[in-house]
């Protein structure tokens, strides 16, 4: 399979299986963020030839929920790996906070117990600004960089099979 990478990240011995498999959850919250987000993903996907399917979720913190019931209940194409998009930015009160931790921890359980990985591809940010900056600006393209990891954890995993 040939994998096309930025200058940035390397592609040096990744190892797919011919029917690789992600799955993306994305949030309602912030779309227009999202979509942007969404698109750089699957752009690296699609140029990698990785299938992938979609689902929406409200928020953030229902990101681990979508991910591990689509596990527990999908029989036939299991994923090779989970890419969780979202972004939470800073308001006014704690709820910011309690978001963040959430689906943080709720990510880090996930990678813990399931047996394929779960990208954290969530912005955390102030303002829309600094989101922007992580869309292709300064900050480079998180949607592209979740796909690249995703990529790479399923290289990983298989290397453990041989």
């Amino acid at each position: 399979m040939s994998l096309h990478s930025p200058n940035h990240i390397s592609n040096e011995g990744i190892q797919l299986p011919s029917d690789a498999f992600v799955v993306i959850v994305t949030t309602e919250w912030n779309k227009n963020i999202i979509n942007e987000l969404e698109s750089g993903c699957i752009k690296i996907l699609e140029e990698n030839k990785i299938a992938y399917h979609s689902i929406t979720v409200p928020g953030a913190v229902e990101i681990p929920f979508a991910i591990k019931h689509f596990w527990e209940n999908t029989i036939n194409k299991k994923p090779h790996a989970f890419i969780s998009l979202g972004c939470v930015i800073r308001g006014g009160t704690p709820h910011f906070d309690f978001v963040c931790k959430l689906v943080t921890e709720g990510v880090l359980q996930l990678n813990l117990s399931l047996p394929v990985p779960t990208i954290f591809g969530v912005l955390t940010v102030d303002n829309e600004t600094q989101a922007q900056e992580r869309l292709g600006g300064a900050h480079g393209h998180k949607g592209e960089e979740a796909a690249w990891t995703a990529i790479k954890m399923i290289s990983l995993s298989q290397s453990f099979k041989n």
